[in-house]
């Protein structure tokens, strides 16, 4: 009787070979099934940028954090998990927009974001601080005494720096425009260096 015929490892490896971009086009299909059916909560990609890669994550309110690469994206991402949904999802489609906009940020042809935006990681006055912080024009600085006193509490400006270090929407929230009153940076999510960077882009 004759012992049946193994598969040879070479034809293995060819039925089981699938491309990088079929993998990503399977994953792409999965997110947008996912969205489609109301499975997503939180989707998320990263973006090059000339201050490291960043994360993005949205809710289907708008973007709801953007993160350095010196946070540890996948701490962040299980954080996220952890405070606004387990459906969570490598989904980069929907976050075309905030690429589309962070990129020309980043090139000089876009001085303000034009973004749908989730604030629920800041609370209270922290929240109040984020949302002062647009108003402060492409370019320029505050104080964050001042900030302080635009959010309401002219005497909390130790707490309008802890809003401004705690941001979760760097970069598209401003908060590196907010410097001490002595003209030094002060403190900033993605570190000094960062901060310096986008001062000098919007300065030049």
């Amino acid at each position: 009787m004759n012992a049946p015929a193994h598969p040879q490892p070479s034809a293995v490896r060819g039925a089981l070979a699938v491309t990088g971009t079929e993998l990503r086009a399977l994953h792409e299909r999965l997110a947008a099934r996912a969205d489609a059916a109301g499975l997503l909560d939180v989707a998320y990609r990263t973006v090059d940028t000339p201050v490291g890669p960043l994360l993005l994550a949205a809710t289907p309110a708008g973007l709801v954090r953007v993160a350095f690469a010196s946070e540890d994206h996948d701490t962040v991402l299980a954080t996220l998990a952890a405070q606004l949904s387990p459906r969570i999802l490598n989904a980069p489609q929907r976050l075309d927009d905030v690429a589309r906009e962070l990129d020309e940020y980043f090139s000089g042809a876009r001085h303000r974001f034009d973004l749908p935006l989730d604030f629920q990681l800041a609370t209270g006055f922290r929240r109040a601080v984020l949302r002062q912080l647009p108003s402060i024009g492409y370019g320029q600085t505050a104080s964050y005494a001042a900030v302080a006193a635009a959010a309401g509490r002219p005497r909390a400006v130790r707490a309008a720096g802890t809003a401004c270090a705690t941001n979760p929407l760097p970069v598209v929230v401003p908060c590196h425009r907010v410097i001490r009153a002595d003209g030094s940076p002060g403190r900033y999510r993605g570190g000094l260096a960062a901060k310096q960077l986008l001062l000098n882009l919007e300065a030049a």
